[in-house]
């Protein structure tokens, strides 16, 4: 399988963002029953969102690379010494 081309990924971004800024305007609209309400939350929310994705990132860059799969590896070998122990 082809590995994704940067525009594939960026059109995926964008389209992505839309579809999730569409979703909260439709429930912040269900919500309050105020369409300026509704575009001022989606709007807040886009902003919000690249903030919030951002420091989700560098929180990521803390953790050294292979850490999740360190622990993971843990978490497999503790189950199969238990399941023997069971057995």
């Amino acid at each position: 399988m082809p590995r994704e081309t940067h525009v594939r990924s960026l059109l995926k971004g964008f389209s992505w963002r839309i579809v999730a800024s569409v979703t909260t305007f439709v429930i912040a609209y269900a919500v309050t029953g105020s369409t300026q309400l509704a575009i001022e939350i989606g709007m807040i929310e886009v902003v919000a969102k690249i903030f919030f994705y951002y420091l989700h990132e560098r929180a990521w860059q803390l953790l050294p690379r292979g850490t999740i799969r360190h622990i993971e590896s843990d978490v497999l070998s503790k189950r199969k010494k238990s399941v023997k122990n069971i057995e």
